[in-house]
């Protein structure tokens, strides 16, 4: 795992984002992995700016994302799907058909979640999976106790997220209870993954998932594990870390980062 500290949120979003658009342009038919959340809003408007004023190109690209949630219509304005339209996909020319989440309203959510799993199969897999983390340490919707070898399926959301959520609903009872989500499995698969989190508010649980032990209680934990995981924080989640100058040394000196400094 990597460890980058950034000054600011403005900052942590571009260096993510010139990180995407440098694998789509070493591979034009990247399989990219995506997640929702306020944090990727900078990263979704970047890549936008570049697709508009540098020609980024998503036509060859295909994208699934994390998690859905279960019960909601794809226009519903609370739906991933809809957030997905507005922030990124409308904006730039990738391919509606090679844009995949999972069926919240499927009729059976277990076939749903093993054809999903089948779906990123038959594309070779995730090349590149983005990552927010969310309060409670995870990643998608995997809360605390999920199985760290989970793949998609549906998860019943925890107290901490109902809460997180509540104000996009317009109050914790408008919540959905469940949402399809990849697994920890699923996502540590992918050749690359790529996280990031802003904000005095992650600073916590950004410590304990990349320094503290690997628990299902920290789903995020389990990307310690992962060959190829790059963790992009600004200052203020990088707050509670005890080795920031051994991270700042590594981006400083490592040559993969020179083309980033």
């Amino acid at each position: 795992m990597e460890v980058i500290i950034q000054p600011n949120a403005e900052a942590a979003s571009s260096l993510t984002a010139r990180i995407v658009a440098r694998e789509l342009k070493a591979n034009p038919h990247l399989v990219l992995g995506l997640a929702t959340g306020t944090t990727m809003e900078r990263v979704y408007l970047k890549l936008v700016r570049m697709h508009r004023e540098e020609h980024l190109d998503f036509s060859l690209c295909r994208t699934f994302n994390l998690d859905e949630y279960v019960g909601l219509f794809p226009s519903d304005p609370n739906s991933y799907r809809h957030y997905m339209d507005e922030h990124f996909f409308r904006h730039v020319n990738v391919d509606p058909r090679n844009t995949h989440l999972p069926n919240g309203l499927a009729e059976d959510l277990e076939e749903e979640c093993t054809r999903y799993e089948d779906a990123i199969r038959r594309f070779g897999g995730i090349d590149l999976q983005v990552l927010g983390i969310g309060k409670a340490g995870h990643i998608g919707f995997n809360e605390p106790l999920s199985a760290l070898r989970s793949r998609t399926r549906v998860k019943a959301l925890t107290p901490t997220t109902l809460k997180q959520n509540a104000p996009l609903f317009g109050g914790e009872d408008k919540v959905p209870r469940r949402a399809i989500t990849m697994g920890v499995g699923t996502i540590i698969e992918a050749e690359r993954c790529l996280l990031l989190a802003t904000g005095s508010s992650k600073a916590e649980v950004i410590a304990l998932a990349v320094e503290g032990p690997i628990t299902s209680m920290v789903t995020a934990s389990a990307l310690q594990l992962h060959p190829r995981c790059t963790v992009i924080v600004d200052e203020e989640a990088a707050a509670s870390l005890k080795e920031k100058e051994y991270y700042r040394w590594i981006f400083e000196n490592e040559p993969e980062w020179q083309g980033y400094r």
